[in-house]
């Protein structure tokens, strides 16, 4: 029996107010979450954005990655083949150009390990998150190495080089799916009447919890209080992948004073996303991505960039509230205790 579901909890909340060239907007976000608090968190920080004049967030970069592994006799016979594979590529940007219109090839990077060779293929994939699309460029160069290469033999169409779904340094390093920055500017006034807070309280506790508690627990290029809560919120709503919130909520939350403000950011280097592909045409995902002006005929890859600008923005202000939160004894408990009985009321 095959059953589509909507069925998980789903709000609006915003507007958001985001400026930047690639989006200037006021958006309203959907977020499909069983965890009940992140609504009125991330409205919350919704409302400072309106007051604060604005998030600003903007895409650095874009793309989807496959490693796929090939291995020769021994590392030297692999190394002389590494060399040759390295400097052949412009035939692989033309094999792999296609396997898709949208599918360009943007980085290569070896990797060996003994025998082992792991090509890491980074393409770009229009408005698509890219799974299906880099998997299908890879295949068909594995298929041009191997007859250009006898010596090479077939491992693996995935060596877990990429990666994909699983926390990683790599990512973040050499990129994959959608890195974004936001950040915003709060006056002290604004912290205390909507955040409950001072400036200070925020900077000292973003380094006493996110970079030396994370540091402490070994995360691996993440520091940050609950990015993953908004993010799957986002990917529910919006029909994305929803195990991409493994490499989607390694980040990085800043925040400093500048005179006597508070500067606050947010940095994502992996989210992956798309505004098309398998689970966007769902009537109720449709319908979001729609409503965030996700949908439509606009240039490849604009509508993920889009989205993901907003995600960030999103992300930012569930982040930004939680801290204020923390900067409170029993505020916590006592927001989450509150929302939970209004749910079962």
């Amino acid at each position: 029996m095959n059953l589509t579901t909507a069925n998980i909890p789903m709000k609006t909340v915003g507007p958001i107010k985001i400026i930047g060239h690639q989006v200037c907007d006021l958006v309203q976000v959907p977020l499909a979450t069983y965890e009940s608090p992140v609504w009125p968190s991330v409205a919350r920080g919704a409302k400072v954005s309106m007051q604060a004049g604005g998030i600003f967030a903007i895409a650095l970069s874009q793309q989807m990655t496959r490693s796929i592994i090939l291995a020769g006799k021994d590392a030297l016979i692999a190394a002389a083949h590494s060399q040759k594979i390295q400097s052949d590529e412009e035939t692989i940007k033309a094999v792999i150009k296609t396997t898709s219109r949208f599918a360009n090839l943007k980085s290569m990077h070896i990797e060996q390990v003994g025998p082992l060779l792991y090509i890491r293929i980074s393409i770009t994939s229009g408005d698509a998150s890219g799974h299906n699309m880099v998997t299908k460029a890879a295949d068909a160069v594995i298929s041009y190495l191997l007859e250009k290469h006898e010596a090479l033999e077939y491992v693996s169409l995935s060596g877990n080089y990429c990666t994909d779904k699983k926390a990683s340094a790599v990512n973040g390093i050499l990129g994959r799916g959608i890195s974004v920055v936001a950040d915003i500017k709060i006056d002290r006034h604004i912290c205390a009447s909507i955040l409950r807070t001072t400036p200070e309280k925020i900077v000292d506790l973003n380094i006493k919890k996110n970079f030396i508690g994370s540091s402490l627990a070994g995360s691996i290029r993440s520091s940050n209080a609950h990015f993953a809560n908004i993010l799957l919120a986002i990917y529910l709503a919006t029909g994305q992948d929803a195990a991409n919130i493994i490499e989607g909520s390694q980040g990085i939350t800043f925040a400093e004073m500048q005179e006597d403000d508070l500067y606050f950011s947010v940095s994502l280097p992996n989210i992956i996303l798309g505004a098309v592909g398998s689970g966007k045409d769902l009537g109720f995902t449709h319908d979001n991505l729609t409503e965030l002006g996700c949908t439509g005929e606009k240039e490849a890859g604009t509508h993920a960039r889009r989205l993901a600008i907003i995600t960030a923005a999103a992300v930012l202000c569930g982040e930004l509230s939680l801290l204020a939160a923390l900067t409170n004894p029993k505020e916590l408990m006592r927001s989450h205790q509150l929302i939970e009985r209004k749910q079962k009321g």
